[in-house]
């Protein structure tokens, strides 16, 4: 029965978050019609981290749940306020655990110690918004930066822990 409980090796497919994008707005005041540029930045995307936990001796938490998705980074908005941040996903795993790229299978971390933490997906940045682009010759610039792409090219696709 105790062999059926004991997972000690899962693939999960996991993804980062995208970045916020940059807002384009313009100030509107009473007094002052033409205030300029003032769109915030946008927020960063979630990443995805894998943390030790000495109470755990198996992966069976995993076993069933194989699409893991951190989220995405808030739009920038007017007056300067940036967006919000995308929530990271925490995975507890036990000590020993070694995370794997499905693809090549090249070794990217072990988690040895209580509480380590280790970055498996970073999540993409958020846009700038209009007010990075102005200068004293370019004063009203109606574009803000879109969102980015997440941090690096493998931030999403397989995992396989063991």
């Amino acid at each position: 029965m105790a062999e059926t409980n004991f997972v000690d090796y899962v693939k999960i497919f996991c993804r980062s978050g995208k970045g916020g994008a940059g807002s384009a707005h313009l100030r509107h005041e009473k007094s002052k019609p033409k205030g300029g540029p003032d769109g915030g930045d946008g927020g960063r995307g979630g990443d995805v981290i894998l943390r030790g936990n000495s109470q755990l001796w198996t992966l069976l938490h995993l076993k069933y749940t194989k699409h893991l998705f951190a989220g995405h980074g808030g739009s920038g908005s007017s007056n300067q306020k940036s967006g919000a941040a995308g929530e990271d996903i925490i995975i507890e795993v036990p000590l020993g655990t070694v995370a794997r790229t499905e693809e090549t299978g090249e070794l990217l971390f072990e988690i040895t110690g209580d509480g380590e933490q280790k970055i498996l997906l970073k999540g993409g940045r958020g846009g700038l918004g209009n007010t990075h682009f102005k200068s004293a010759t370019f004063q009203t610039p109606r574009f803000a930066q879109p969102s980015p792409s997440r941090a690096n090219p493998a931030s999403r696709g397989g995992s396989s822990l063991n």
